[in-house]
């Protein structure tokens, strides 16, 4: 049987929660503060909790991070009053499950119980099926490089594919992100289900109306066709405010039936802020963010991603494979800027790799935009600590012309000696 830990200060919720609560197959369990509620979680674990938001000395936000800290996969329900319920969105930052309005309906009580201990079971299976082995070495080879930023995203992504929790991908454009939400998909334990993916950006309003949000705002095609599987919507900012307030209330009742991953290059958080983007949505959405890093900043990776992308390449000479790029050539490339990041990379050494004649690829054979020494950064912009290597870098691009490397690095002549 089901169990489920209410914490509330006051007995008589106590009495009228398990009048209701245990006629539907549920067992309960009470404590009457956070310290208590948090003492016998950890003595007994139960399916489910469903706590008050105003408690003394411990309230319920404050019992979600000690829960979420002890056990990432509890399953939460705050209870609020009106006046807090700005609180209680809030909650959904920390990692609750979801939400419920005093007065609230036995029925609403009770679905959203239900709905919690669905999540519960999926989380519980999607942990015991993580693939091991050759799924999980998936993910290094489409997220490529040794930099500790990119070693950091891949052990995150690890820990993301035993979970059902919406993440939010963020980042400039050409980092990957589109990358990640595939992996997370492929890990799922059902990879032969649906990816379902929108571009929020691409879409009319009345059309993600009709797909997202249907007829009765109870969940159009899309959320049908993406159940079991991953729904991944894009650019996540480009929704309307007005969509934003009813995508709420779909997710909601439907998100526990598919993986829901978003993308955004803007900062959600200031625009809730601004009163520009919904904010119960952006924490619905956000509990688990996925900071994606530039190019720029992981360029000790571009030797890795270059030998990578070249070996994906089909090349009517000889086997691609055989390619190298000189030093001069890596030298240029890990100084370039990418505003495209690993988009913008791939498109470059997959066209040379492909309509290469010679198998050995030189700076000449570069795009005149990646070798002209205005387009690089300035030595305080790039490769910290390491102030040495860039300055080889720019004199050898630079053909040993020591006045014009100075320039781009913005140093005296005096300083390359």
């Amino acid at each position: 049987m089901p169990s489920v830990l209410i914490v509330d200060d006051l007995v008589s919720i106590h009495e009228m929660l398990e009048a209701v609560i245990q006629p539907t197959g549920f067992a309960t369990a009470f404590a009457t503060d956070g310290e208590k509620g948090l003492v016998r979680y950890k003595a007994e674990k139960y399916d489910l909790v469903l706590a008050d938001i105003d408690m003394k000395p411990m309230d319920g936000i404050t019992l979600l991070k000690q829960l979420k800290l002890y056990d990432p996969s509890v399953v939460v329900i705050i209870m609020t009053a009106y006046a807090s319920t700005e609180s209680a969105v809030q909650a959904l930052k920390f990692g609750a499950f979801d939400y419920l309005q005093k007065p609230f309906r036995v029925d609403d009580l009770i679905a959203t119980l239900r709905r919690g201990l669905e999540f519960r079971k999926f989380q519980a299976e999607r942990a015991s099926a993580l693939p091991v082995g050759a799924k999980l070495e998936d993910i290094e080879g489409r997220l490529v490089g040794r930099s500790a930023k990119i070693t950091r995203l891949i052990a995150q992504v690890k820990k993301l594919a035993a979970t059902r929790t919406p993440v939010l991908l963020t980042g400039e454009n050409g980092t990957g992100k589109s990358s990640v939400a595939e992996i997370l998909h492929r890990l799922s334990g059902a990879p032969e289900s649906a990816f379902l993916r929108i571009d929020c950006s691409l879409s009319s309003e009345a059309n993600f109306r009709e797909g997202m949000l249907g007829p009765n705002g109870e969940g159009g095609a899309w959320v049908k066709q993406a159940r079991g599987g991953t729904l991944f919507l894009e650019r996540l900012e480009c929704l309307a405010l007005s969509v934003q307030k009813e995508l709420v209330s779909v997710l909601r009742n439907t998100a526990h039936g598919f993986r829901l991953v978003c993308t955004t290059g803007a900062d959600l958080e200031k625009l809730v802020d601004e009163g520009n983007f919904h904010d119960e949505l952006f924490y619905r959405v956000a509990s688990l963010p996925v900071e994606m890093p530039p190019l720029r900043d992981r360029a000790e990776d571009i030797p890795l991603l270059v030998k990578h992308c070249a070996s994906q390449a089909t090349n009517p000479h000889f086997d691609v494979k055989l390619i190298e790029f000189t030093a001069d050539a890596l030298a240029v490339l890990t100084a370039y800027h990418w505003p495209g990041n690993v988009t913008e990379l791939y498109q470059v050494v997959s066209k040379i790799a492909a309509t290469t004649e010679t198998r050995v690829i030189t700076s000449e054979q570069l795009p005149l935009r990646l070798r002209e020494l205005k387009d690089w950064p300035a030595l305080a912009e790039y490769l910290a600590g390491q102030e040495k290597q860039y300055i080889d870098m720019v004199l050898r691009a630079s053909r040993g012309d020591k006045a014009a490397a100075a320039k781009v690095l913005r140093v005296d002549v005096g300083k390359l000696g």
